[in-house]
């Protein structure tokens, strides 16, 4: 259950009210990370390397307190958790669809589940929108150095949005970039810098 939070002693208090009065609190970031281990380690367990990507990027998500905020009727709460929601094509076709399910507990379980749901959905969604989960794209045909989503423009929005691009090789190495929308009312740059580092720890710890 989402923890109401006590504004009069929140410490993001002001920050929230400040970023509150704005009519488009979002903010969009865009960093470099070196995914070399996690291509190497997709390629040993012959997993996909979306969705190993998806599943590390949401468990770095959840590490991090400040992603976890969301309103509930007005009022800020602290989530649990958050779930992936990732788009993903149909085999052989030009037209995806937008998976979701909870995270499981290995890497592997994760990836196996994933596409045994992309394979077996026939529809676009098989969901309704939810402020607990996490929006994730790819666009593996280009060297992506930043991106915008469409949205119902809703400034309590506290969906985070993530995508990257292709990965690319030099010497030896292999790197992507992330791109993040967020909502400046209850993420910051701490908490971008936060996120990358408990990413990069998981990919280093594969």
């Amino acid at each position: 259950m989402p923890q109401l939070i006590d504004l009069q002693s929140w410490p993001r208090r002001e920050l929230f009210e400040f970023f509150s009065g704005m009519s488009n609190p979002f903010y969009s970031v865009t960093f470099r990370l070196d995914v070399t281990r996690l291509v190497r380690f997709a390629r040993e367990q012959k997993i996909s390397f979306y969705y190993a990507l998806v599943y590390l990027a949401a468990e770095a998500v959840n590490s991090v307190e400040s992603f976890r905020y969301a309103l509930d009727g007005g009022r800020p709460v602290l989530l649990d958790r958050r779930a992936p929601s990732f788009t993903d094509l149909h085999p052989g076709a030009e037209v995806f669809h937008i998976v979701t399910l909870p995270l499981e507990e290995t890497i592997q379980s994760f990836c196996a589940a994933a596409r045994a749901k992309s394979a077996a959905q026939t529809a676009l969604l098989d969901h309704e929108d939810s402020q607990d989960l996490i929006f994730f794209t790819c666009l593996p045909w280009v060297e992506l150095t930043a991106l915008t989503n469409e949205r119902d423009f809703d400034p309590d929005d506290s969906v985070p949005r993530i995508a990257w691009g292709k990965y690319a090789e030099e010497q030896g190495r292999y790197s992507l970039h992330i791109s993040m929308e967020l909502n400046h009312r209850f993420v910051d740059g701490l908490h971008v810098g936060r996120f990358c580092e408990a990413l990069t720890r998981l990919i280093e710890s594969l």
